[in-house]
């Protein structure tokens, strides 16, 4: 993908969205299931995984480090892992492409192995910061290796005595959670994340599932002390992905802006740490509702079925971000189409992702005619109820959220949104562009 020409797309207004329409894999639970597939014991057999760019470059790597990784005809994934410490040394440098997910993550897989990997990925990745991962694992006795400011190339250096560690995150992260407790999975002890802040918990719920001593304790201040006994013996499990709720979002939103729509998305996952967006929208009077919720292999998930109808600006709080921190951008555009001011609360996070989503979404939306103020890490959106002129050529900086955000946009604005480069929407969403039209969207190559 790094290598790819520009490919750019328009999304013209569309008359009404209907349909039902699966949406790809959680791409965080497909990360997930190919590394914990290969370092458990036995076959482990992954049903729906995502097949973005992303998640394919994990699959790689997964090999790169000695696992067996096997595609069937029939989209089932089949694993034969390594045991916990039983990774190799990869022959090759690992190209993580756009993967800041998968990135991070095996840097906290091999930082308790004692050998050497190397990390590079597209020009994007390569932008982003990795010292907040490679701080803590460095108190864990792994060595880092890259540019300046923390950034790949990088080589780490992993340690055969890996130290455990009580790390109290900085930042509301996921990602280095995962990574601090990956590393501990080869460390003799107990490793313990203690975060202000509640983060997504796949790597929890599945660690558990594949047989790992997890222990989570609720802090007074709504925190939690995540804590995982190392050197557990892993046993290959059956994993079933849940649609992904962030790819979900587009077109979720997309079916609550473009006038006379209903669109039913099968199978989504609602695990109260990723649903912040569906509480948001709620919030803002969306006809949303979840049908036929259940559980499905550990995670919740249901049926999400979305009409048409007029929203209205609400104010947004900072302690939701850790929620939605991926679906900020395509609120931003609900919050163009709805009546009233949208205050979007402790947005710092954005800033470090694929591109800076925050002046991304700002300069693309007065692009499209609509008035906003950025107030230190808040996004404020005034909204008048009625669509955004459009009209503009989006440039995406590599970044699918933005893209797929800002052809959203374009399916209901009173002119036709172009955006520089769509090819950058296969990381997470092969396929986007189709599944949309199948449903009644005008997405097509501008000329």
């Amino acid at each position: 993908m790094s290598n790819a020409l520009p490919r750019p797309l328009i999304s013209r207004r569309a008359s009404s969205l209907q349909g039902h329409a699966k949406v790809p894999g959680d791409k965080s639970v497909s990360h997930r299931s190919l590394m914990f597939g290969a370092v458990a014991l036995g076959k482990t057999t992954v049903t729906g995984l995502l097949e973005g760019e992303d998640v394919l470059r994990t699959a790689e790597a997964m090999r790169a480090l000695g696992a067996e990784v096997i595609r069937h005809e029939d989209g089932t994934w089949e694993l034969h892992g390594r045991g916990i410490g039983g990774l190799a040394e990869p022959a090759d440098v690992l190209d993580m492409g756009n993967a800041g997910t998968g990135a991070r993550l095996v840097m906290g897989l091999v930082a308790s192995h004692p050998f050497s990997t190397t990390f590079t990925g597209d020009a994007s990745l390569r932008s982003r910061p990795m010292r907040r991962v490679t701080e803590p694992l460095s108190r864990m006795a792994a060595s880092f290796f890259g540019r300046s400011g923390g950034r790949l190339p990088m080589t780490v250096v992993g340690t055969g005595d890996p130290l455990p560690i009580a790390y109290e995150l900085p930042v509301a992260s996921a990602q280095v959670k995962s990574a601090i407790l990956l590393a501990g999975l080869n460390t003799p002890g107990t490793v313990t994340v203690i975060e202000q802040a509640s983060t997504r918990d796949h790597t929890e719920r599945m660690l558990t599932g594949f047989g790992a001593q997890v222990k989570v304790e609720l802090l007074a201040n709504g925190g939690r002390a995540v804590s995982l006994k190392g050197q557990p013996e892993l046993k290959g499990q059956t994993v079933i992905v849940p649609a992904d709720p962030s790819s979900a979002a587009f077109p979720a939103v997309a079916a609550l802006l473009v006038p006379g729509s209903e669109v039913v998305l099968p199978a989504v996952g609602i695990n109260p740490l990723r649903a912040g967006l569906y509480e948001t929208l709620k919030e803002m009077g969306a006809d949303l509702t979840f049908r036929d919720a259940r559980d499905q292999a550990g995670e919740a998930v249901a049926d999400l079925v979305l009409r048409h109808g007029p929203l209205k600006g609400v104010d947004v709080p900072a302690e939701r971000a850790p929620s939605m921190i991926d679906e900020y951008p395509i609120l931003a555009v609900a919050a163009a189409y709805a009546a009233g001011t949208t205050r979007m609360r402790g947005l710092g996070e954005l800033r470090v992702k694929e591109s800076d989503r925050l002046a991304a979404v700002a300069k693309g939306l007065q692009a499209c005619g609509v008035t906003l103020e950025i107030e230190g890490d808040d996004l404020i959106v005034h909204g008048t109820g009625k669509p955004p002129k459009g009209g503009a050529t989006i440039a995406v900086n590599l970044d699918h959220r933005i893209a797929m955000s800002f052809l959203v946009l374009g399916m209901a604005s009173e002119e036709a949104v172009v955006v520089d480069d769509g090819a950058a929407i296969e990381t997470s969403f092969p396929g986007f562009s189709d599944l949309m039209n199948g449903l009644g969207a005008k997405i097509g190559a501008a000329e």
